[in-house]
């Protein structure tokens, strides 16, 4: 047989489907169905709603966790979207980061109730009596619970490249966009797909207020388990929450091991390290489409595809390129620059300002203020306490893989875990006992919001060279000296990420955790996000408008005074390489 013919028949033999194809074909075609199916829904009149309304029958929860997971994964897919634009930009542009990072810690510390009280309207006009409408301010919402930690961590890690990666991206002459593409994200790829799991979860959290969305004289109730679990507390039914919290345990599991365990078996290659990795992560859905022949070749466009546009020489800035000591110009810019910025955050101020005292006074900012110092102290302790609890378990989950693939599925659905359900223990156990609801509904803020220290520091110890482990074995460092001078260091940066969106995230579930109900029972505790969850149910605009401003300022100056300071620290001090 000529060489020609032999290579003809490898080729062939390589392409021949084999039984994994089969099964691989099965699960594609069946997720394209169901996504297909789901899609179909958000398409109908929005007087469809109100004909079929939410019900808690059991029967219908197969369809209302398609309609929340199509919302969630959509929502997901535009925070990476939205990551990869605005971490690229921040961390690159000094300038820039100037603006970009305060106005992140302000989104993220704007609670889902006041996107929604703003944005509802404004996508129910944008597809007039369309169910779509509705969808897209769910959509929107679930993005607003996921985007930002996932920004700041890609933003953290492009902050933190070690610097003899950098010079070999010089030495090979890349251009900015290749730079990016091979190094930039690679090197943040573990960190970032912890906490696109951390943001799935806490979407979950949030997926109760986002589906019974309720504002003023607007009430839209859409279909799926969030709306269900509501529907389930109103009514004090104890078996449909059950039903709810086995469906989402199923529907956690099912995700985990269909999207994200692979991705982390995947990117495991993307960890920095000098010496061989002890474990590797696996996944047999990854291992499934690996075996393949057929679907394989098929993706074989795609990735000469995605190597094309990588391999694309555009220029893009270097990393805050600092300026020169005598460049008059750019000083000048500078100067323009923050000009420009104070000026338009002067002029917003005005605006604010002229809009709440046309109905509101000094003693509705006072208010206001001592409900935001309330609030403040709960969360300096949770945060506190949620440090010392998560930090050790982070870091003994992360220096073993093994470990970290089966926790994981447990630490996603605890993630996931609504504040919402928790809500029946809480009010029957403060009622029942008498028990201050001023201190006894504070641990509901956390409840959520713990996991994003905990993700974080599982990815910091996970992405932990292992020659630095190996270096500090050799050198007899262990007990109170490992932890201060090796693993401490070395998830410090992922700790601050973690740290400060759990802040944030602790700020938002104020709005739902201090302000509890269990059928006809109302507990409620002084402080901003109860100020603020009122004023929106009672469509107060003004005093939504003055709840949010307070709780921004609050949250943006945390950030700069405590927060930033050490995100600097850990990059000057701690930064590996």
């Amino acid at each position: 047989m000529k060489p020609r013919d032999i290579r003809t028949a490898g080729i062939g033999r390589a392409l021949r489907p084999n039984v994994w194809d089969i099964v691989a074909l099965i699960l594609v075609i069946g997720a394209m169905v169901l996504i297909v199916y789901g899609g179909e829904q958000t398409i109908a009149p929005l007087s469809e709603l109100e004909r079929t309304p939410v019900s808690l029958d059991p029967a219908n929860l197969p369809l209302y966790a398609l309609r929340t997971i199509l919302r969630m994964l959509l929502a997901i897919t535009c925070s990476t979207v939205f990551t990869f634009i605005y971490a690229a930009i921040a961390a690159k542009s000094r300038r820039a980061e100037m603006v970009m990072i305060p106005v992140l810690d302000i989104l993220q510390s704007v609670p889902i109730l006041g996107f929604l009280t703003f944005t509802v309207v404004f996508f129910m006009n944008l597809f007039p009596g369309q169910v779509l409408g509705a969808e897209l301010a769910s959509v929107f919402a679930i993005f607003t619970s996921q985007a930002w930690n996932m920004t700041f961590s890609m933003y953290q890690s492009m902050r933190n490249v070690p610097k003899d990666l950098e010079e070999a991206t010089q030495s090979f002459h890349l251009s900015g966009w290749q730079r990016f593409w091979r190094l930039d994200v690679p090197f943040a790829m573990p960190g970032l797909i912890w906490n696109a799991m951390m943001s799935m979860s806490g979407g979950w959290f949030f997926v109760v207020a986002s589906e019974a969305i309720t504002v003023g004289s607007t009430t839209v109730t859409l279909p799926g388990i969030g709306s269900y679990v509501a529907l389930a507390i109103q009514q004090q039914d104890l078996a449909a929450i059950f039903y709810a919290m086995l469906t989402m345990l199923l529907v956690i599991i099912a995700y985990d091991q269909l999207l994200f365990r692979p991705i982390v078996a995947w990117a495991d290659k993307f960890r920095f390290e000098q010496t061989a990795s002890g474990e590797a992560p696996a996944s047999w859905m990854l291992d499934l489409f690996r075996r393949t022949r057929a679907l394989r070749a098929l993706t074989l466009p795609f990735a000469a595809l995605n190597r094309a546009i990588s391999n694309l020489r555009i220029s893009l800035p270097r990393l805050r390129p600092a300026a020169k000591p005598s460049s008059r110009p750019s000083r000048l810019v500078d100067v323009l620059w923050i000009a420009f910025v104070v000026a338009g955050t002067a002029y917003a101020a005005w605006l604010t300002y002229r809009y709440l005292s046309a109905s509101l006074g000094l003693s509705d900012v006072l208010i206001v203020m001592y409900d935001g110092s309330i609030t403040l102290l709960r969360v300096v302790v949770l945060i506190g306490l949620a440090t010392l609890v998560w930090v050790p378990v982070g870091v003994w989950i992360g220096l073993r893989p093994k470990l970290a693939e089966r926790i994981q599925p447990l630490a996603q659905f605890l993630a996931a875990f609504p504040a919402n359900l928790a809500f029946p223990v809480f009010v029957v156990a403060i009622v029942s006992f008498r028990l201050n609801p001023d201190i006894w509904l504070s641990p509901l803020m956390i409840l959520g919001t713990q996991w994003y220290i905990l993700f974080n520091v599982i990815a910091g110890a996970s992405a932990f060279p292992s020659d630095l482990r190996e270096a500090a074995s050799s050198f007899h460092l262990g007990g109170w000296r490992w932890w201060f001078k090796v693993i401490l260091p070395g998830i410090f940066p992922y700790y601050v990420t973690g740290a400060i969106t759990a802040s944030g995230g602790s700020w938002n579930a104020s709005i739902v955790a201090e302000v509890a109900s269990w059928g006809d029972t109302h507990l409620k505790t002084t402080g901003l996000g109860a100020y603020i969850a009122s004023a929106t149910e009672a469509g107060d605009f003004p005093r939504v408008v003055l709840g949010i401003a307070v709780m921004c300022i609050l949250v943006t100056l945390f950030n700069r005074l405590v927060w930033r300071p050490l995100y600097a620290f850990g990059e000057r001090r701690l930064r590996l390489g």
